[in-house]
């Protein structure tokens, strides 16, 4: 009996990739698991166990700001989910459409938002909502409409929706990327034969083309969630690290950043700060395998 080759060939090429993830993913994030089990006292790093995720969760001046900063990511992820996923899978549809012409320059349109800087996305937007300098009073005020324009920014009640629609602006070219090639992979004899039996148009979106890709849309839900959960960038441009109005805009990863690295008179804490994050990831992980576990499951039994 011939003895198998041993495929050398396959760990030399997944060598460097799996030296450079452990090197940046995997070991910073057990050094964060760590980190979150200490504490300092009297200057010396002593063992505190779950201590710090009691002061988090139960502490009244840590849990009051986890629980706001937590409501509000939940409500910038839901505001990805009802309004960019599904505008990605009607822009996916109608880019989809034989019939239209200059697709590709519609999609690349689309998509070039996605490609810039967060730094340059918060700036523009403050420059274009401001109620002093900005242009978006100037063209409300053009189609009759600038009794709507208020501060969006700048109140409680609109600031974190007004960056969440901005950051749907910036992201829908991404599900819409992502819906458009699943549709493209749709085999023609499939969809060749609901034509033979009268479904076209809309009908056959629903009826054919939406239950076939159903598990790339529970991707892009997965992904949505993970992104928003991780999200940042934009908020600390936009609000600062305060995420003002007085926190409105606050989510996980600016409470995260002041509390690590200390901001204004606030000094930083890195063993609170890397509770927040490993609260953070046990959050994105409940939430990823709930998806993997249920959701996917069910898709893959649909689909086939």
């Amino acid at each position: 009996m011939a003895r198998k080759a041993v495929r050398w060939h396959i760990a030399v090429f997944l060598a460097p990739a799996v030296l450079i993830y452990t090197a940046i993913m995997i070991i910073p994030l057990f050094a964060t698991l760590n980190l979150s089990l200490f504490t300092l006292v009297d200057r010396a790093r002593v063992f505190a166990g779950l201590d710090n995720f009691r002061t988090l969760f139960g502490d009244p001046r840590w849990s009051e700001t986890f629980w706001n900063a937590l409501g509000n990511n939940a409500w910038f992820f839901l505001v990805h989910m009802l309004v960019q996923n599904p505008i990605g899978v009607l822009l996916a549809a109608l880019l989809s459409s034989p019939r239209l012409r200059m697709a590709a320059f519609y999609r690349t349109a689309i998509f070039v938002p996605t490609i810039l800087s967060f730094v340059i996305v918060g700036f523009v937007w403050k420059l274009i909502l401001s109620p002093i300098w900005g242009i978006a009073p100037g063209m409300l005020d053009m189609v009759g409409l600038k009794s709507l324009f208020t501060p969006w920014l700048g109140k409680q009640e609109y600031a974190l929706t007004t960056l969440a629609l901005i950051s749907v602006w910036q992201f829908v070219g991404i599900p819409m990327m992502l819906i458009y090639a699943a549709l493209l992979s749709i085999p023609d004899e499939v969809l060749e034969a609901a034509e033979m039996d009268g479904v076209t148009g809309m009908s056959q979106f629903w009826k054919i083309k939406l239950p076939l890709i159903l598990p790339s849309i529970g991707i892009i839900s997965i992904l949505t969630f993970v992104g928003n959960f991780n999200a940042f960038d934009l908020i600390y441009v936009a609000q600062g690290a305060l995420a003002g109005p007085d926190f409105a805009t606050d989510i996980l990863g600016t409470f995260l950043y002041r509390t690590f690295f200390g901001f204004q008179l606030q000094l930083g804490d890195p063993h609170m700060g890397a509770t927040i994050a490993t609260a953070m990831f046990g959050i994105i992980l409940v939430g990823v395998c709930i998806y993997l576990f249920l959701i996917q499951t069910r898709l893959r039994r649909y689909q086939f």
